[in-house]
């Protein structure tokens, strides 16, 4: 069998080669230079990453910044924002109502300031925040907060104006004259009236006012108010009346009003008053006597008319005048009115107090004359000068 013969060929000056290390498909170790132990490759650290020359830029660094504090600016807006909104409408401090007077003029800052020195709100930052966001018209006058009202509900309740109403009271027979003395007696009103208004032009009624309104705006309502009556009064008014115009329905009432203060007596003495008219009589009430002389101030204090003062001439005197006096003598409420223009049908023509508060009818002279010797003994006992009836 023939054997090959293995032919080396030798390079001179090489070196005899050994089997060659095979090598890995991945690296695994990295770049080696050659100096390991065991004939392995030392790792090499890794690359260092330098940054780019846009990124150490200062527009860049300074757009970094802002983002930055943008950030914390919405994180921390939105925190505020939310505790704010918890301050708003959270139950306030106030353990029960208390009355609050905004002057008017006042700036929102001083009325936060007022409100928190008085307990009504707990942080007056918010009250500014929250009334110049909602833009609130904070309105003058008096209001009355309730017991944990929230700011929230201060700055509506400002806002709409919801004021405190006070009622006052102008009687029925009053006086123009006692009518202003009583309004300017008043601590809830301000100013002063222009003039008395005449008289008989005044609706007496309950009235609802705001603190610090003004005496001559309320004398205003109640003239409107007296014209308003009078004309739905006049147009219900009964067809057969003895009286030709508004005018004499106000002078009639007014002295209805002045005669009897018992309700249930108005119409009754209105068609006595009627009845007196129309056969031409005299009316001779008393209270237009008093008027005659002592004007507006007739009522100001109890009065007796003497003998004297029923001869005396006056305008106003009904025991020497025919018809109605020129005027009103007080200011009549609307029952009266409504008694002058719808009086009660009947067929008297005289009535004289009875010493209860009311007075005694009569159809005669003779019937009167005896209700009026009653009535004097009565003055008699209680110590009173007789009556001019």
């Amino acid at each position: 069998m023939r054997h090959r013969r293995r032919v080396e060929t030798k390079v001179e000056g090489e070196a005899p080669r050994g089997p060659r290390r095979p090598e890995p498909l991945v690296a695994t170790g990295g770049r080696s230079n050659g100096k390991g132990s065991g004939g392995r490759r030392a790792a090499e650290p890794p690359p260092v990453v330098r940054r780019s020359r846009a990124s150490r830029h200062p527009f860049v660094i300074l757009m970094n910044l802002a983002m930055t504090l943008l950030v914390i600016g919405v994180v921390g807006g939105a925190a505020v924002l939310f505790w704010g909104q918890q301050a708003y409408t959270a139950p306030g401090p106030l353990a029960q109502d208390v009355a609050v007077i905004i002057d008017r003029g006042a700036s929102t800052e001083a009325i936060a300031t007022g409100l928190e020195q008085r307990g009504v709100i707990s942080n007056k930052w918010v009250f500014l925040a929250a009334a110049a966001v909602n833009e609130a018209n904070l309105k003058a006058g008096e209001y009355v907060v309730p017991a944990n009202a929230s700011i929230k509900d201060v700055i509506e309740r400002f806002d709409e104006g919801r004021v405190v109403q006070h009622a006052v009271t102008v009687a029925e027979g009053l006086t123009a004259a006692q009518v202003v003395s009583r309004l300017n007696d008043s601590e809830l009103l301000s100013g002063i009236i222009a003039r008395i208004p005449d008289e008989g032009s005044l609706l007496p009624e309950t009235y609802q006012v705001t603190r610090g309104m003004s005496r001559q705006a309320l004398i205003d309502r109640m003239q409107a108010a007296h014209e308003a009556a009078v004309a739905e009064v006049w147009e219900g008014r009964d067809a057969n009346l003895p009286i030709s115009s508004p005018r004499e329905l106000v002078i009639l009432a007014s002295i209805i009003e002045k005669e009897t203060g018992v309700a249930a007596e108005r119409e009754r003495i209105a068609g006595v008053f009627g009845n007196r008219l129309r056969r031409g009589m005299r009316l001779q009430t008393d209270p237009t006597i008093l008027y005659g002389i002592y004007g507006g101030d007739a009522w100001s204090e109890p009065r007796t008319i003497t003998r004297e003062e029923l001869n005396r001439p006056n305008p106003y005197n009904t025991y020497q005048i025919e018809g109605l006096p020129p005027g009103p003598i007080a200011n009549p409420g609307l029952a009266a009115l409504r008694a002058a223009a719808n009086p009660m049908e009947t067929d008297e023509l005289y009535f004289v107090a009875d010493g209860t508060g009311g007075h005694a009818f009569a159809r005669t002279l003779g019937e009167h004359e005896q209700n009026v010797a009653r009535w004097r003994e009565i003055e008699r006992q209680r110590g009173l000068r007789a009556p001019t009836e």
